[in-house]
């Protein structure tokens, strides 16, 4: 008991994730010089679209932030770096975590919620997916409109969030910023928009989970993106998330499909998704909330 007979306060409550957040967040002012407007997570294949938009001005390793453990997955370098794109100072992760890591979804989510802590108020997600359907086109961009939960995972799973932060249970039917949807749709009017399936990995999806995802709704599928979104938009951020449709899933592809065949792809896309995100950034006064 405390002070009084007063109950003592566990040595890690539930505010932890975001006392340790908040921790990063300052860190990330400091060493990018200052806080950050927007947000963007490069996933799996997306790392060569870094330089696209721009020279980094500051640079920071994610394992010199408080809570943020080394990436292990191939192509995410494990770096933060400060960009400033048509006037607006852009923070760019290069080198998420993902579930299949053994992280729990604080982890998981730890580098976005920080991002969003010290100023972000857009937050920009990438991933590799892999088409559900026949008709979803592989070797570019499609624009999240919704997802599906798969993983059985959420950050806001625990003891309330501490004041002022809302609360756990908040309305995600309009997750992915209709605005800033429409706005990657005026300039790029060729990408498609899809339901992502997002699921624990880190096996690709069996013939039949691949069916049965198409079946619930999914266009697309990876292993990432769903918890981190959810994270921002707690946080009041805006969400914009697009996938690099890498390969036809399990089943739908003419061989088997590996690792090295996302990064390839993306090595491919890499100029025209930078320019696209560059595009987005330079332009975000066109999409009101």
């Amino acid at each position: 008991m405390g002070p009084e007979g007063t109950p003592r306060r566990p040595p890690t409550g539930g505010d932890e994730p975001f006392r340790l957040a908040a921790r990063a967040a300052a860190v990330l002012r400091d060493r990018l010089g200052g806080p950050p407007e927007v947000a963007i997570v490069l996933g799996s294949g997306w790392a060569a679209a870094e330089a696209r938009l721009g020279r980094a001005r500051a640079r920071l390793a994610t394992s010199d932030l408080p809570g943020y453990p080394r990436p292990s997955a191939p192509g995410h370098a494990g770096r933060i770096s400060a960009v400033e794109v048509a006037g607006r100072r852009v923070a760019v992760i290069s080198g998420r975590v993902h579930l299949y890591e053994g992280h729990p979804p604080a982890v998981v989510v730890h580098g976005v919620r920080s991002l969003v802590l010290a100023g972000a108020r857009t937050v920009v997600l990438t991933n590799a997916a892999g088409a559900l359907r026949p008709e979803v086109p592989v070797g570019g961009p499609v624009l999240l409109r919704d997802h599906l939960n798969l993983t059985g995972r959420s950050p806001l799973v625990g003891p309330l969030p501490p004041a002022p932060h809302r609360g756990r249970f908040i309305d995600v039917g309009q997750l992915y910023d209709p605005g800033l949807r429409r706005l990657v749709r005026c300039l790029d009017p060729t990408v498609p928009e899809a339901v992502y399936a997002g699921v624990l990995g880190p096996q690709f999806e069996t013939p039949a989970e691949v069916s049965m995802l198409a079946r619930l709704g999914a266009d697309v599928v990876g292993m990432s993106t769903v918890l981190e979104a959810i994270a921002a938009h707690h946080l009041g951020a805006r969400i914009l998330a697009l996938s690099l449709v890498t390969n036809p899933a399990s089943g739908l592809a003419p061989g088997p499909v590996d690792g090295e065949e996302v990064l390839r792809v993306g090595r491919g896309a890499a100029r025209p998704l930078g320019a696209l995100l560059a595009r987005v950034v330079a332009q975000l006064d066109e999409a009101p909330a």
